[in-house]
């Protein structure tokens, strides 16, 4: 199956190329990115902009979406997170915690596959907390102050290898990458 990732953003492309090659699918971008609701939950996020894309002929079609989700904030920015890091930054975010101790949060994606007028959903989440200073300068967004459970590095920190192989985004395309793989398999007339 051809993929084509429907994403301006030349990081995620990146990092789902990474993520899918050693399941043997070649990733290509798509000019449009889909019409994003506004609605907390990324799952309905890319649902909405996947049904509102025109098919492509024998492509699938990949769109994602991301969320930070702050405990102390209420899981503000959600799916906001694009927004707020172009309007408040990594620093906003660090001034609104900083009398916080609690700086639990989540990051979750969820990965929407668009073949024909089929949709399907693929979600991923990784916990962690919310630094007290950016480090690194690897990744995007607010990679730099996020700190994956069990790991003493912000995101920003970790090789792109690595960032691949624990983030949300990354166990969202490697269960569509499954999904997939189990799919050809039964119809190996696909292939």
């Amino acid at each position: 199956m051809k993929l084509k990732f429907a994403t301006s953003n030349p990081h995620k492309v990146e990092e789902a190329r990474l993520v899918l090659e050693p399941y043997g699918f070649e990733l290509d971008t798509f000019p449009h990115k889909g019409t994003e609701i506004q609605e907390e939950d990324v799952i309905k996020v890319v649902k909405y902009a996947a049904d509102h894309l025109p098919a492509q002929e024998g492509i699938g079609l990949i769109l994602e979406d991301s969320g930070l989700y702050i405990n102390a904030l209420d899981g503000f920015p959600a799916s906001y997170s694009s927004y707020i890091f172009k309007t408040l930054g990594v620093e906003g975010i660090l001034r609104l915690l900083e009398d916080s101790s609690d700086r639990s949060a989540h990051f979750d994606s969820a990965v929407a596959l668009k073949f024909g007028n089929e949709v399907r959903v693929f979600t991923g989440r990784v916990y962690g907390h919310i630094s007290k200073f950016p480090k690194g300068s690897s990744g995007f967004g607010f990679d730099p102050i996020f700190v994956p459970e069990g790991y003493s590095m912000t995101l920003g920190e970790l090789s792109i290898e690595e960032k691949c192989r624990i983030s949300h985004r990354g166990l969202a395309l490697r269960r569509l990458a499954a999904w997939l793989r189990a799919a050809e398999d039964e119809c190996p007339s696909n292939q």
